[in-house]
Order: structure tokens, then C-alpha cells, then sequence
């Protein structure tokens, strides 16, 4: 599995079509692929597993949101004001 995601990485592109954000807005797909990296990351630290399945999430996030967004809700995070759930 390990060997698919890594395969999967270095093929990709750009983000890929998500059904569940249809529309041309992706706003909502920018935001809940930086929550989901960040999950990801938290779940696989307290694991003690190894994060790099989390990069898919980190490319398609950083493919779809601003720099400014994500700058900002950096900030956010480690302030401990960011709104949403991780």
C-alpha cells in the first residue's frame, strides 16, 4: 500500500476532481484538505507512524488555496485561535 501512495504522489499533478465539490468555487475543497493534512498529521503522530501518506492532502491543498490563506490560518494554529476542528 505503502509503494501505491508514493506511486500516487509522484504522478500527481494538480488536484484532482472531488466529487463532493462539484462546483467551480473550490474554497470549501481548499479548506477541508488543510484540515484533513493536519489531521492526518496529528493521527499519524500519535501513532508514531510514519506521515507521508498525509503529503497527498499537503500537495492538494497547497494546489487549490492561496498563500495568503494558508499563511494566515498558519498563524491561527499557532496562536490556538484557528476555527477549525483538527
Amino acid at each position: 500500500m505503502a509503494e501505491d501512495i508514493k506511486a500516487k504522489l509522484q504522478r500527481y499533478k494538480t488536484a484532482p476532481f472531488d466529487s463532493r465539490f462539484p462546483n467551480q468555487n473550490q474554497t470549501k475543497n481548499c479548506w477541508q484538505n488543510y484540515l484533513d493534512f493536519h489531521r492526518c498529521e496529528k493521527a499519524m503522530a500519535a501513532k508514531g507512524a510514519d506521515a507521508s501518506p498525509c503529503q497527498w492532502y499537503y500537495r492538494v491543498y497547497k494546489s487549490l488555496c492561496p498563500t495568503s490563506w494558508v499563511t494566515t490560518w498558519d498563524e491561527y494554529r499557532e496562536e490556538g485561535t484557528f476555527p477549525g476542528k483538527i
